[in-house]
C-alpha cells in the first residue's frame, strides 16, 4: 500500500497580518483512499487538543478526509496482525 509521512500541513487559524498562528500535520496519507491518518498514544490531556484541531480541520478542510487511530486502536491492529504489543511508556504508565 502507497502512504506518505506527513506530507500536507494544514493552517488552521491565522494572525492578523496572515501568519500561522495554528497548523495540523496529519501522521500519513494513503492516497489510494484519499485519507488522512493521525495516530495518537498520548495521554487524555494531550489527545484532547488533538481532537480539538482535528475538528477544525475538519471545519475548514471539509473535503480532507480523516481518521484518528488511538492507542486502543494501534493495539488492537497489532493484536489482530500477531504483533506484540510495545513496552509501555514509563511516563504515565
Amino acid at each position: 500500500m502507497e502512504w506518505a509521512y506527513e506530507p500536507r500541513t494544514f493552517v488552521l487559524d491565522r494572525r492578523p497580518d496572515g501568519r500561522c498562528r495554528r497548523a495540523f500535520t496529519p501522521d500519513f496519507h494513503l492516497p489510494e483512499f484519499d485519507l488522512y491518518l493521525e495516530l495518537t498514544t498520548q495521554r487524555q490531556p494531550l489527545v484532547t487538543r488533538k481532537n480539538a484541531k482535528v475538528r477544525r480541520l475538519r471545519e475548514l478542510y471539509p473535503e480532507v478526509r480523516i481518521k484518528v487511530l488511538y492507542e486502543r486502536d494501534y493495539l488492537h491492529l497489532g493484536a489482530r496482525f500477531g504483533l506484540d504489543p510495545p513496552e509501555q511508556r514509563r511516563a504515565g504508565r
